[in-house]
């Protein structure tokens, strides 16, 4: 499987700069790591390869999955933890995982199985917004891997984390895309995640590069 971003450029409405132009990236089937500063352009560029941004020039071509942006690419294939992670707060962590399995096609079993490698079993009755910032960041990646993706994007998974939290994450991330069949992308500027790292792209030096 693949994922090529090719000729891709970007202008956000009403800002004169693009955020970049004629960009040529690929991911394949393991981790990218895009390292870099804040600003730097690399939610921007998750959120083109997942098709939920729509390029202002070139485009992206997949090989082995559905079309980005399409519905069943969302629902089936595509797993996305943004930085906000986008969870029901006044929910328990087993209801936010469970709604997975009833949109994204999770099974029970693969909720339970993240539920307990996430190390949330004690807190799986427990509303969202009772936990700590690393729970929830946990709850996130969970909710994400349980649905099985193909594609796994994670917008700075570990900002702000303790070194437990981020190695628990790091090691769910890790084993999960060792099974061989899933793309992740990671954006961050926490060096703690590079040795889970395939490739490692430093992004800012990627984008001068490509001018």
């Amino acid at each position: 499987m693949r994922i090529n971003c090719r000729g891709l450029g970007y202008r956000y409405p009403g800002v004169e700069r693009p955020v970049f132009d004629g960009l040529d990236i690929e991911f394949r089937t393991e981790v990218t790591l895009l390292r870099g500063y804040s600003g730097c352009g690399k939610s921007t560029l998750l959120r083109l390869a997942a098709g939920l941004l729509k390029p202002s020039s070139g485009k992206v071509e997949t090989e082995g999955l559905l079309r980005p942006g399409s519905r069943e690419f969302f629902r089936k294939e595509l797993s996305f933890v943004f930085q906000d992670l986008n969870l029901l707060p006044l929910a328990s962590v087993e209801r936010n995982l469970r709604l997975c399995s009833q949109i994204g096609g999770a099974s029970r079993e693969e909720v339970d199985r993240w539920i307990g490698r996430l190390g949330l079993d004690d807190y799986r009755n427990r509303s969202v917004e009772k936990l700590s910032g690393g729970q929830r960041q946990r709850v996130a990646i969970a909710r994400a891997l349980a649905k099985s993706p193909k594609v796994l994007i994670l917008d700075e998974p570990t900002s702000g984390l303790d070194d437990g939290n981020t190695e628990i994450i790091k090691t769910a991330v890790r084993n999960f895309v060792s099974q061989g069949h899933a793309i992740c992308v990671v954006a961050t500027h926490d060096h703690r995640l590079e040795e889970i790292a395939d490739e490692l792209v430093d992004f800012h030096t990627f984008l001068s590069l490509a001018e």
